[in-house]
């Protein structure tokens, strides 16, 4: 259970609450059921309750992790974030966000080496991955990998978020890395899908105006609220960044962000997820990290059957960071090697993706 309407509906239905979870849902207005309910085996995580009613359950063979005070985050969430949670309090600076604060208590406990603190964590990522996992569930979700750094304001940012826009228009979920750059480009294409093609012109010039993340978080996570202000309702994906890379704050245009603190976790939960394939745009060390992690199980077909890979930028990927000649090799001879492709630019990624689904 992880609201307090399904509580409610799970409690009349049956008048039991053994055996059952319920994750991260207040009830303390709900003394009087959890004082009558048969709590067997049942495990509450995170739910504030009355003292009383937290003694008694116990007492009936319920167990209990209460909540944890003083952390900026709630290690049993039962939901994925919003950008405007992770940007609360973004009018009082980037620092003062839920954001901000997680990753500075992210680093203290870090440095600190405390067991308890690395236990949250792992809580915390878990209870992430079971969101994600409920989140696309029958979604045909498609990865858009590609670096931080790829400026607001340029041809290869625009031609991100048209690719983004494109494969949202197709019916595919796009999940990326969650960050800015690349990442912030395909999810900003994915928001604007459902309008007419000018929209995306015209955010893309509010954009331009604070084209970087650096110097100022705030500035740039300003700009593109104020996207989302004068375009509402934009269209859904998915961003799945990382605190571990705390430079790279998460961009507010993925309606659902999966934030973990294991960065490992991060890179396989989100190529694992990315079943109809994954576009690699040019980027560096971190890019290069996730063709070959995503390589691998298409190697062994460890997951089944092979997923497309398309790279983009024949220059990027064969001179400047070689790694379509070893992915090649790599496939050539397995079932994979009919689910590679590469692409000079951006604008042929789509198709290349089709033809590589077979």
């Amino acid at each position: 259970m992880e609201s307090l309407a399904e509580f409610d509906r799970i409690v009349s239905a049956h008048g039991t609450l053994a055996h059952h979870r319920v994750q991260a849902v207040d009830l303390t207005g709900r003394t009087d059921a959890l004082l009558a309910a048969d709590t067997t085996g049942a495990v509450f995580l995170g739910c504030p309750m009355d003292p009383g009613a937290a003694a008694r359950v116990r007492a009936a063979g319920a167990l209990v992790f209460p909540p944890i005070p003083g952390l900026p985050f709630d290690p049993y969430r039962g939901h994925l974030y919003s950008p405007g949670e992770l940007y609360a309090s973004l009018d009082e600076g980037y620092e003062a966000t839920p954001d901000a604060l997680a990753y500075d208590w992210f680093q203290q406990t870090k440095a600190d080496g405390d067991v308890f603190a690395s236990m949250l964590r792992a809580i915390h990522d878990d209870a992430v991955s079971d969101a994600l996992d409920e989140l696309v569930a029958g979604a045909r979700v498609v990865g858009v990998m590609g670096g931080h750094a790829m400026a607001r304001g340029t041809a290869p940012y625009a031609g991100a978020a048209r690719l983004g826009r494109e494969l949202a228009r197709a019916g595919l979920t796009v999940a990326t890395g969650g960050g800015p750059g690349a990442m912030e480009a395909a999810n900003l294409g994915a928001y604007a899908a459902p309008f007419d093609d000018g929209m995306l012109d015209d955010a893309l010039m509010v954009l331009a105006k604070v084209a970087s993340f650096t110097p100022s978080v705030t500035d740039w996570a300003r700009s593109a609220f104020e996207v989302r202000e004068r375009w509402p309702r934009g269209g859904a994906s998915i961003g799945i960044p990382t605190w571990f890379y705390g430079h790279e704050p998460p961009n507010a245009f993925a309606a659902h962000t999966a934030k973990y603190f294991a960065n490992a976790v991060r890179e396989d939960g989100l190529l694992a997820r990315s079943n109809a394939g994954v576009v690699f745009l040019p980027g560096a060390a971190g890019t290069l990290q996730e063709i070959f992690d995503n390589a691998t199980p298409n190697y062994y077909e460890s997951r089944g059957e092979p997923t497309p890979m398309v790279l983009v930028d024949r220059e990027h990927w064969t001179r400047t960071l070689p790694a379509w000649p070893l992915l090649s090799s790599l496939a050539e001879g397995r079932a994979m090697e009919s689910r590679i492709a590469l692409v000079d630019r951006i604008e042929e990624a789509p198709e290349a993706l089709k033809r590589a689904g077979g």
